[in-house]
């Protein structure tokens, strides 16, 4: 019956209203211009929380294991030697060196989407400060990007984890997959994205920490959520 009532919702948003999550979801679905272009649109989270980013000890960062991915193709560079650059290969990295990387990424190399690194490579990785921090690609071992496990950071990347970061305004946004997916896979998605960053909650911040929850696609309108449906 819910799946039904869901499925014939209008498709206009109420921008002042508050949708249950699986309400949104297909809201968001429905007003996605899928058919019309050339692309697949995301289903886009943006997480309004009550921090002061100027603040050291309120501080919003991690990464989450989205359970159905992010159906985005992740193109992985790796900064390691010898075995761990062997097997990060064979995990499915795109790009693997060491020196090379680091002289290809100061001339200019981009094409890739997340950077892993080898504790031992993070000489070389920190040299390349100024070019992968504004990127928010530079390796961190909080974020699992710095590891001995190069392999299973890897297929970690590939298999669908994100990384997010609160910016100046208190806002963490990500893309937590296709409006092709499925609802169900996508309100999954968005409680594992919601559930990474409520648990990244700093211990600086007293009362009210989650603000506001709102969805989109890549060209549609936001739908805000109700707050107390996401965790059901």
């Amino acid at each position: 019956m819910q799946g039904k009532k869901i499925r014939n919702l209008s498709k206009n948003v109420t921008r002042t209203k508050l949708y249950s999550l699986p309400e949104a979801v297909a809201l968001v679905v429905a007003n996605s211009s899928q058919g019309a272009r050339k692309f697949v649109e995301s289903l886009e989270v943006a997480v309004n929380l009550d921090i002061d980013t100027k603040k050291s000890d309120q501080s919003v960062r991690g990464a989450v294991q989205l359970p159905h991915g992010t159906g985005k193709t992740v193109r992985v560079l790796a900064f390691a030697r010898g075995d761990k650059a062997d097997a990060a290969k064979a995990a499915g990295a795109d790009f693997v060196g060491a020196e090379d990387l680091k002289e290809q990424i100061l001339a200019g190399k981009s094409d890739f989407d997340r950077v892993i690194a080898t504790p031992d490579m993070m000489g070389i990785v920190g040299q390349l400060g100024k070019v992968l921090g504004p990127r928010g690609l530079m390796p961190n071992p909080k974020l699992g990007t710095v590891t001995p496990n190069v392999a299973e950071a890897v297929k970690a990347a590939k298999a669908g984890s994100i990384e997010f970061r609160a910016e100046k305004a208190g806002i963490v946004q990500a893309g937590v997959g296709k409006v092709s997916f499925s609802e169900a896979h996508l309100i999954e998605n968005v409680k594992a994205f919601v559930g990474a960053i409520l648990k990244a909650r700093p211990a600086g911040v007293k009362g009210t920490y989650l603000n506001r929850v709102t969805l989109s696609s890549t060209m549609g309108p936001g739908v805000k959520v109700d707050l107390g449906t996401i965790g059901e």
